[in-house]
């Protein structure tokens, strides 16, 4: 009986414990590393360091990313072709970077409008079983950590 009670106590713990490190989740999480520092997208909201939100009203918005159809003229590139990520692939040795998707923003979280239109702070092209578009546009501003207003970046003719 007493086994029974202290298995009782111990199993709402041990649950409680997975679900604060956001291990419920068994898929792999975006993730590039910048300058030898992981930057990921968070499991959990609230475990990121960083937000971001995405916006479909360009006057909303304080980064404009823009989905690129060529990989040499864009500023982030994601290619692979593999089913799964590979064992240590975004692992540094140092903490990893969170960034959080927020459906609504806060004045200080860039705001990021999502086209394959132009002009644009940043341009990704991506072509991956394992990132999408929304994560690549999530990972570059939530990286760069500043909120800055929209500033047209052109191509040379």
């Amino acid at each position: 009986m007493l086994r029974m009670k202290i298995l009782a106590s111990a199993v709402p713990l041990a649950i409680a414990a997975l679900f604060a490190r956001g291990e419920f989740f068994t898929s792999p999480l975006a993730c590039i590393e910048i300058a030898g520092t992981p930057v990921r997208i968070a499991a959990l909201s609230w475990q990121a360091q960083r937000h971001v939100s995405f916006t479909s009203d360009v006057s909303r918005a304080t980064v404009r990313v823009q989905i690129s159809d060529d990989a040499e003229a864009a500023d982030f590139t994601v290619i692979d072709d593999v089913d799964t990520a590979e064992a240590g692939a975004c692992e540094g040795h140092a903490s990893p970077l969170l960034v959080a998707i927020s459906r609504d923003s806060s004045a200080s979280d860039p705001v990021i409008y999502l086209s394959r239109d132009g002009p644009a702070d940043y341009r990704v092209f991506v072509s991956s079983k394992t990132f999408s578009p929304l994560d690549a546009a999530a990972l570059i501003v939530g990286a760069r950590g500043k909120r800055h207003r929209m500033e047209a970046a052109s191509l040379p003719d």
